[in-house]
This record gives C-alpha cells, structure tokens and sequence, in this order.
C-alpha cells in the first residue's frame, strides 16, 4: 500500500476524526472508503451507452414502448 499526503480543511479534518472515533476506525480507513466509492461512482457515470442498454435490457415487461407513450400523450 502506498502512502499519501494529504491536505484538508481544518473543519474537514475535524469532521474526519470525529466520524473515525464513532464508527471505532482509523480516519486513513475512511479515507480510503471515500476513495473507492469515488472510483465506483465516477465508472458507473462513465458506462458507454451500449453497456446501459445491455444492461437494462428486458426491464420494461409492459406494452411496447412507442404505443405506451403514445397512449400516455393522447391523455393531455
């Protein structure tokens, strides 16, 4: 694992180290928490287009679509 040196606001750190005490952990552990959801985040917002249609495809089980907004369209 490497080591990093970071720079954080007085009141960030403060939040950090209260947040650590509670939860019964190192801050450097909830730091790294942080970091991989970040990365999680920041790879879903990223899916290519194709992959978001692979991946719900077959979730809509209800009519087809274009005559479900058409239907919906027709009631304003």
């Amino acid at each position: 694992m490497k080591r990093t040196l970071i720079s954080l606001d007085e009141s960030d750190k403060d939040w950090l180290d209260a947040a650590a005490a509670r939860e019964g952990t190192a801050a450097t552990e909830l730091v790294r928490r942080a970091v991989r959801l970040y990365r999680e985040r920041a790879s879903l917002e990223r899916q290519p287009f194709d992959e978001i249609l692979r991946r719900t495809r077959g979730l809509w089980r209800g009519e087809d679509g274009l005559q479900y907004q058409t239907r919906l369209r027709d009631e304003w």
